[in-house]
């Protein structure tokens, strides 16, 4: 899609930087994506990976960036576009990761809340998530502004006019997502004594799961374990007991038939205690907890909308709990890891 076509509002004020990145994509004939990340970031990686795959056609491989720190022994990255995401822009190991990209003569690209970090001066392109100062320590909107960015990207790359439009509709999906905030209040207060859970999510909203469940160990403290539905029942299923918790992520699309036949299994056969995000009556109504997503939200951009009702609870368990939605113990709004 041309740039001059691509949507106003929040979406079209980077529409003609992503369009440029896009390009360059296709002129240097990049055959796949090498991408470095941590914490957050990382989950926004694994959208991607699910995303650019499916979509675009372009495998991408997560880095191991202490092969490059550490042990200084980096693989052969040639055709592949480097991407390095980071909210701060400032971890030495991100960093070092797109300079060696650099080195060997990739493409090389940085999304980031900081236009003018390290990582962004170490890039050739650098894709500005433009969220502002997200203060708190747990990053909440950098993550869905990282989502959206790599949203972006992959309509500009798949040349489709029809993706932008699907695009625009994503704030009023999380407007429409925001006015639950006092159901997920009431619901946090039935989980005030959480302690372990499992979250579930496949596909696309695999990189949901682990969101979920790091902001649940952030700022809740409680030992929560992300899974994919599939790799779930490789082992994992046995913690299953009566009461057991059990988050789930299970919008509408191809792993929707999927999603439903597994949580059904878990209620009904391993009587554990099932909160659902969805959109389908029928995965709904097995949940104790059952909070509904929007109709009509596309596959590829449901982890945009689906993580906002799993962060507005988080911190409503949060302050439940006793504990600061701002400052977590332990932990620092910049990490800087070699």
């Amino acid at each position: 899609m041309r740039a001059a076509a691509a949507p106003g509002g929040p979406v079209g004020r980077a529409a003609r930087q992503v369009e440029r990145i896009a390009a360059a994509i296709r002129d240097r004939d990049v055959r796949f994506a090498f991408l470095a990340a941590r914490g957050t970031s990382d989950n926004a990686g694994r959208y991607a990976m699910y995303l650019w795959g499916a979509r675009n056609g372009l495998p991408l491989a997560l880095a191991a960036p202490s092969l490059f720190t550490f042990y200084q022994q980096p693989p052969r990255l040639r055709d592949a576009l480097v991407v390095g995401v980071s909210q701060s822009g400032q971890s030495p190991d991100i960093v070092q990761v797109l300079t060696e990209g650099r080195r060997q003569g990739c493409l090389t690209l940085a999304i980031t809340n900081a236009p003018a970090s390290p990582l962004a001066q170490t890039a050739d392109f650098v894709l500005d998530i433009q969220a502002g100062p997200e203060h708190a320590v747990a990053a909440t909107k950098t993550y869905t502004a990282e989502l959206m960015s790599i949203a972006m990207l992959s309509a500009a790359l798949s040349d489709d006019a029809a993706a932008w439009q699907e695009l625009r509709a994503v704030p009023s999906w999380i407007e429409t997502v925001l006015q639950q905030d006092e159901t997920l209040r009431d619901l946090a207060r039935r989980y005030r004594f959480l302690q372990q859970c499992v979250v579930i999510g496949r596909g696309y909203n695999y990189a949901t799961a682990f969101e979920w469940s790091l902001k649940l160990k952030e700022l809740t403290y409680v030992q929560a374990e992300p899974y994919s539905a599939a790799d779930f029942q490789h082992g994992p299923m046995a913690m299953i007991e009566p009461g057991f918790p059990v988050l789930a992520v299970a919008p509408s699309g191809r792993m929707a038939a999927s999603l439903l036949e597994f949580i059904t299994y878990l209620r009904r056969q391993q009587q554990a205690d099932l909160m659902v995000l969805s959109d389908q009556a029928s995965s709904l109504a097995l949940a104790q907890a059952p909070v509904s997503l929007p109709a009509g939200i596309p596959e590829w951009l449901s982890p945009l909308v689906s993580i906002v009702p799993a962060q507005l609870f988080c911190y409503h368990l949060t302050r439940g709990k006793g504990f600061d939605t701002e400052q977590p113990r332990s932990i620092h709004k910049i990490t800087e890891t070699r």
